[in-house]
């Protein structure tokens, strides 16, 4: 009698082990970097990186097994990916393969009897929850990648720190926001990240964010950068709509409240049935930009609005 859990772990994983080992070896990684990536020995990788481990050439020549190995590899490479979400995306895949497909084709061959028999073993939800978390996560990663990079953007950051939020595609409160916990701060002229991101760590950018979603903006992004009359201008003449919203004294959003000025705004702009009613009154990529101008107790502050992390940091790039 042969499980296929044992296929998974006498074929498949020795032969995504060795892929994914030659393709972060690729990526520049040295023996040590590969191993603390993967969370195995450096003796380990020697024997992946000098053929000293069986694979399974069907396993290897797998377009889906390929495209994730190499997907994985790059997110590990460049620190979008963390351990836990290349686990979550290979375990999806050994799920997927499983159920009917290639890891079953390969229980088939083990245990012949087993082909006219009547089984499931897709035991894991692939769409599950903590999949869209840990790619939300990555996501974001790549965004602060992106504006940490960028000349000049510390300039841009507000008296009261940036934020770069990401949402799960089906968040209702800011549990489902990830942010930067403490927000990024201008130390010395250096766009400062303290920490990396989680989930429930932003109030009012995953505010705004959760407010724009409320009044029908399809976006799980935003970032936050001071307000210059100049920057709203730039940004309306690269098509990125921007909205004015007039904040409660001491409140910058107050999202989900009823009388949220943010969702109000948005609402009420543009062609008054509002700002992403699908008649494409959004800009490039699906941005909009929301922003106010200041208040009692309220530092003025310019949000920009999109489909996912990388989009927003390029738009406030493009900006510099």
């Amino acid at each position: 009698m042969k499980f296929v859990e044992e296929v998974v772990v006498e074929e498949f994983l020795p032969t995504v082990r060795s892929m994914l080992a030659e393709e972060l070896r690729d990526r520049d990684l040295t023996q040590r970097e590969v191993a603390d990536a993967l969370g195995i020995s450096q003796s380990a990788v020697s024997k992946y990186a000098h053929g000293e481990v069986a694979t399974n050439d069907r396993v290897a020549a797998d377009s889906r097994v390929r495209e994730t190995v190499e997907r994985v590899a790059e997110g590990l490479a460049a620190g979008d990916v963390s351990r836990v979400a290349a686990l979550v995306e290979l375990e999806v895949l050994i799920r997927r393969l499983e159920a009917g497909d290639l890891l079953a084709e390969l229980h088939e061959t083990a245990m012949p009897e087993l082909a006219d028999a009547e089984y499931d073993f897709a035991v894991h939800d692939p769409d599950s929850g903590l999949r869209d978390r840990e790619r939300t996560l990555s996501s974001l990663r790549r965004g602060l990648r992106t504006l940490t990079s960028a000349s000049g953007f510390a300039g841009l950051i507000p008296n009261v720190g940036s934020n770069l939020v990401e949402c799960v595609p089906d968040a209702v409160d800011i549990d489902d926001v990830a942010a930067v916990p403490g927000r990024i701060f201008d130390v010395k002229g250096r766009a400062t990240v303290p920490s990396d991101p989680e989930f429930g760590v932003s109030e009012h950018v995953a505010g705004v964010l959760l407010s724009a979603r409320d009044a029908g903006v399809d976006a799980r992004a935003a970032v936050n950068v001071r307000y210059d009359p100049d920057l709203v201008a730039a940004l309306v003449d690269a098509g990125h709509p921007a909205v004015e919203f007039q904040p409660r004294e001491g409140d910058e959003t107050d999202a989900g409240a009823p009388d949220d000025p943010v969702r109000a705004a948005l609402e009420e702009a543009d062609d008054g049935e509002g700002v992403g009613d699908g008649d494409g009154d959004v800009g490039p990529d699906g941005t909009v930009a929301v922003y106010q101008t200041g208040g009692v107790g309220i530092e003025p502050v310019l949000y920009v609005i999109g489909p996912d992390a990388p989009t927003v940091a390029r738009v406030v790039r493009d900006l510099l």
